[in-house]
């Protein structure tokens, strides 16, 4: 198949893309590079890209191809609340104009990488499956809900758009996100001795392995149409909810000579949910995914010695979405807007 990703230079993408390589795809990436520098380990192999806002696509940037799969986003709730309309335009506007756009170009499959944050406070008493009632606490996740819905509606028997409500994702990535719960914990395990919680730990978060995450992108790409049209799936795996202090211990057994701390004036997280992934292994068999939470913070664990992750690095811009930002923004590479300015090519990290 052609497959057009959008944030093919993120977290995901930089995983996903020599998955679906791999399995014989032909690959063009659309991104407009905000975060193409920030590398810990030797930068992938490069596919065609279009140096594209997702704001601006068109139905011209999407012919061509058989299926579109849509990463580009304000990835996280801190970055979201960062400017809730500015989230509501790319996370919400431009994913519905993205996918008119790709319908209008005749594009077969629209895979929409989704999140579970969009059950938010829901009950950690039973795992939720995607009949659950929404409870968002963040523009981010609320973004997902208004995405999820629009898209459904522009479904027909020529254009058939999949939602993959990612758990929490974590692992490495050659373009790490240190902002993410795993991952920030092992970081501080390595780097300073220190697991150290920003709340008291007792809230439950459903946890998937970013490997995983591409694996199941790959899976729904090709899965018959008839089972998944229209179809939300929450990714990962049932047994992978845990709470947050129980990853904290775990980081501590990996990482030896690591004890958790708890940050003054930690509280409870408003964020508490457990989800079901039965749906997923049921209806789409092709997708197994591979990696348990203690694996992934071995893996984690080792990636960073391995490549020099340093302190400076961690606590700085380089792998925090928000602070990478703010750092564009401050030395006037990017306007209010998220947009480039200047010669409006990805800056040096």
């Amino acid at each position: 198949m052609r497959v057009l990703v959008t944030g093919h230079e993120g977290y995901i993408g930089t995983v996903l893309v020599p998955v679906l390589q791999a399995a014989g795809h032909d690959v063009t990436g659309l991104d407009t590079g905000l975060f193409a520098p920030c590398l810990l380990g030797p930068a992938p192999a490069r596919v065609p890209t279009l140096r594209t806002d997702v704001r601006d696509v068109r139905a011209g940037h999407c012919r061509g191809f058989d299926a579109v799969i849509h990463l580009a986003a304000l990835s996280n709730d801190p970055l979201g609340d960062l400017d809730s309309e500015l989230t509501y335009e790319i996370n919400e506007r431009a994913t519905v104009a993205l996918a008119t756009a790709a319908r209008q170009a005749g594009v077969a499959r629209f895979l929409f990488s989704s999140s579970c944050s969009l059950y938010g406070a829901g009950s950690d008493e039973t795992p939720l499956t995607e009949e659950a009632a929404f409870a968002p606490v963040t523009p981010y996740g609320e973004s997902k809900i208004r995405s999820e819905r629009q898209l459904l509606d522009l479904a027909t028997d020529a254009f058939s758009p999949v939602f993959l409500r990612n758990a929490t994702a974590y692992g490495y990535s050659p373009r790490l996100r240190a902002d993410l719960v795993v991952n920030d914990l092992v970081g501080s395990a390595v780097l300073a001795g220190q697991v150290r919680l920003l709340s008291d730990g007792q809230a439950w978060r459903p946890l998937v392995h970013v490997s995983d995450i591409a694996a199941a992108f790959a899976a729904l790409l090709t899965a018959p149409r008839e089972k998944v049209h229209g179809r939300a799936y929450n990714v990962g795996q049932t047994r992978e909810n845990y709470r947050i202090l129980d990853v904290a211990r775990i980081v501590t057994e990996v990482v030896p000579g690591s004890e958790i701390v708890f940050s003054g004036g930690s509280a409870a997280d408003k964020r508490n949910y457990r989800v079901c992934c039965d749906l997923i292994a049921a209806q789409v068999p092709e997708f197994s995914p591979q990696w348990r939470l203690r694996d992934g913070v071995r893996q984690l664990a080792d990636a960073y010695r391995h490549h020099g992750l340093t302190r400076e690095d961690f606590d700085a811009g380089r792998y925090k979405r928000l602070r990478r930002i703010e750092a564009l923004r401050q030395a006037g590479r990017l306007d209010g807007q998220l947009r480039w300015l200047g010669s409006g090519e990805p800056a040096a990290a």
